[in-house]
């Protein structure tokens, strides 16, 4: 099963000026080294006329994570390595980021482009929306109308998401929430409901992207 870990929920893009040179950093969610190459390559496109494309990737999580960066022309070990410093302490896992310099004819010095690689890379991530990936089931439940608002309630509570409603002679309900709460779940909705009532798990998906806004919890 994989562990819940929190990752981009979309793409963001922030702006600096530093001594006239402009950093622009972008980053967004990429789950394989291939998707996060391809985003590098169309910030690269989208840029085309600038001095350097600073890039750095962790894909993955924990123990498995595969890693990059590359300082693009910069001296080495003052552009990348300072990114995915910030990548790396900033809890997320399947995160490709570029930052993107153009020159404003001042040379910073080594100590100045660790600083501005640094602060483009964590002011994208301030702006970042995020998700989280983690393991889930998709249920279902028949029940009489007379246990509707109290299932609903229910779901919530165990950070459950409702997907379809069908009503007929009782409702139907579809929902996920994380496999994690599916005991409890049960448990809960057989005390509501004095053994009557079980859900029904049509789906299992290992590596779900669920938004921390409303939260789930890790």
């Amino acid at each position: 099963m994989i562990e819940p870990y929190p990752i981009p929920a979309n793409e963001a893009r922030s702006e600096l000026i530093v001594s006239a040179s402009r950093f622009i950093a972008s980053a967004g969610p990429a789950f394989s080294v291939e998707q996060a190459r391809a985003f590098i390559e169309r910030i690269r496109n989208e840029f085309a006329d600038a001095t350097h494309h600073v890039t750095a990737f962790l894909i993955g999580f924990g123990p498995s994570t595969i890693a990059h960066c590359s300082d693009a022309g910069e001296p080495a070990g003052t552009a990348g390595k300072p990114v995915l410093s910030v990548l790396r302490g900033s809890g997320l896992g399947d995160i490709v980021m570029v930052v993107t310099r153009y020159f404003g004819g001042t040379k910073l010095g080594s100590g100045g482009l660790v600083r501005a690689y640094s602060d483009s890379a964590r002011a994208v991530l301030a702006v970042m929306p995020r998700a989280v990936k983690r393991a889930t089931y998709t249920a279902m439940l028949v029940a009489p109308y007379t246990f509707f608002e109290r299932i609903r309630l229910l779901i919530a509570q165990h950070h459950g998401v409702i997907l379809n409603e069908v009503f007929a002679a009782d409702v139907t309900l579809t929902f996920r929430f994380p496999v994690d709460e599916f005991e409890s779940f049960q448990k809960k909705l057989a005390e509501l409901s004095a053994g009557a009532l079980s859900a029904e798990i049509i789906e299992t998906n290992l590596a779900t992207i669920l938004p921390l806004d409303p939260p789930f919890f890790i």
